[in-house]
């Protein structure tokens, strides 16, 4: 029999357990935050006096981390969302709301850095001489059955890998967007772009975010055989 002492261990004991998880999601998405800030001051450097083969290989490490950070975030966020909506809790959650915000502006940033790296590639087989590529697992296993040396071509690997993680990001995005408060739409909505005077429809607000992705999309694994 549960006795008062015991229901008010219970609670007290299920309030820190939601405090430890509301402080480890501010860590998290403080953490997005100074990435997806970082990684736009490092993009302004491409094609300037600072950029070098370090940068570049800088750039790239952030970029997969910011992936990761951004996806692991929306997978601790979206059950329980889900769970509350499910029990009919229909309550705004500050923390998918940064997410969101921050997941789109990290698109755009990796929208910029692939369009950057088509215009500005930077010549980095120098730099991976001595160490592994970001990618060589394909030039490891030509390179056995041709019997010869297959340089890696750093700016086309980063270009099929930022396609791929911009998909990633857009399909979070989706996810994300089904539980967004509705005063948000106000928030996000391009008056330039739009003839109504509401906020866009829910189609019509995810197709916004795939507007930009179609020649990402279609990029494919380069063929080096």
């Amino acid at each position: 029999m549960l006795t008062t002492h015991h229901l008010h261990n219970h609670h007290h004991g299920s309030t820190l357990v939601e405090l430890d998880k509301v402080t480890n999601l501010n860590t998290l998405i403080v953490e997005i935050n100074s990435q997806v800030a970082l990684f736009r001051d490092m993009l302004i450097h491409v094609g300037q006096s600072k950029d070098c083969p370090e940068l570049r290989e800088k750039i790239r490490k952030l970029r997969r981390s910011c992936i990761e950070a951004c996806k692991h975030t929306g997978h601790v966020i979206l059950p329980q969302v889900k769970s509350s909506v499910s029990d009919g809790i229909l309550t705004d959650n500050p923390h998918l709301v940064l997410l969101f915000y921050l997941s789109q502006l990290f698109l755009r940033e990796l929208i910029k850095c692939y369009r950057l790296i088509q215009v500005v590639p930077m010549d980095m087989s120098g730099y991976y001489e001595n160490r592994a590529g970001p990618s060589n697992l394909g030039n490891v296993i030509s390179q056995i059955l041709l019997c010869k040396q297959i340089t890696p071509d750093f700016n086309q690997e980063e270009l099929c890998s930022i396609a791929k993680d911009s998909q990633e990001i857009a399909m979070l995005l989706s996810e994300l967007q089904e539980f967004m408060p509705q005063h948000e739409t106000y928030l996000e909505r391009n008056v330039a772009l739009s003839d109504a005077n509401g906020p866009w429809p829910t189609k019509r607000r995810r197709n916004s975010i795939y507007k930009n992705m179609g020649l990402l999309c279609c990029v494919s694994r380069p063929n080096y055989l």
